[in-house]
């Protein structure tokens, strides 16, 4: 789907997408720290990244960058998915308008003293890039183990995040693996881990908890930072049912419009 012409605009715009409701955590810290107009697209139709093999995410991925670029002509795209990033840094690296996420282990690293731990999707852990990314990243000093957090993932995006179902289902994934690692930092390496920071840092008060927002939303500053905007505006687009998404972004008490986006 294209429409020509329809989406010119003076103000600096930013393509933010994801998989569903994890780009949220990145635009919120952009719009701390940068104005301009975002366009969001969660892929529902795809959902999840983290569970699609290494080949049929890579056309999906590849897919989306194009038709958002051709239908929207942002300044930046932001793929704000650790899963896609690495098995695309390639990609990344060759197109000046893609800002991928990775797991933030030069901050982790800073304040760790004991073991790292890189909570992500399966496909992530699993994965040979992510292996790879890790040993470009080890110090003989520093521990790092990752652990699949795919059920924390489905969770947040049920939109379902009452508290007793939260912490049970946290705590039956993580917590007998940061006890056997003895892990006091950990990285969350899927963007929709933010969302249950709360009860996380309730949960386990001594390991310090990152994720790379704050990262991404200074890239994105500095990248714009000769086509500021005056204020900021939000566009939501889903190629899921866009009244389901509607009523998912509520149940996180964010009230928007959200029209249906097929490409």
């Amino acid at each position: 789907m294209k429409f020509p012409g329809l989406f010119i605009s003076s103000m600096a715009r930013i393509v933010v997408f994801d998989s569903g409701l994890g780009s949220l955590s990145i635009i919120r810290a952009i719009q701390k720290k940068t104005k301009c107009e975002i366009i969001y697209f969660a892929d529902e139709k795809n959902f999840p990244y983290g569970g699609k093999s290494v080949g049929i995410l890579k056309k999906i991925i590849l897919k989306n960058i194009k038709s958002l670029d051709e239908i929207f002509r942002p300044d930046l795209i932001v793929m704000a998915s650790n899963t896609p990033t690495l098995l695309l840094r390639g990609v990344i690296q060759k197109n000046k308008k893609l800002i991928g996420v990775l797991p933030p282990l030069k901050e982790a690293k800073l304040l760790s003293h004991k073991t790292i731990c890189v909570l992500a999707t399966k496909s992530v852990v699993s994965s040979r890039s992510f292996q790879e990314y890790l040993r470009n990243n080890s110090t003989k000093s520093k521990k790092i183990i990752s652990i699949n957090a795919s059920p924390l993932v489905e969770l947040v995006e049920s939109g379902n995040t009452r508290k007793k179902l939260c912490t049970n289902i946290i705590h039956q994934t993580l917590h007998k693996q940061f006890l056997k690692h003895n892990v006091d930092v950990a990285t969350l390496s899927s963007t929709h881990l933010p969302f249950l920071l709360p009860y996380l840092k309730v949960l386990f008060p001594d390991i310090s908890f990152i994720h790379p927002a704050d990262l991404i939303a200074d890239t994105v500053s500095i990248r714009l930072r000769k086509k500021q905007s005056k204020r900021n505006k939000l566009c939501v687009y889903t190629s899921g049912d866009s009244l389901d998404f509607e009523k998912k972004l509520s149940k996180l008490k964010i009230k928007h419009k959200v029209k249906q986006l097929l490409i």
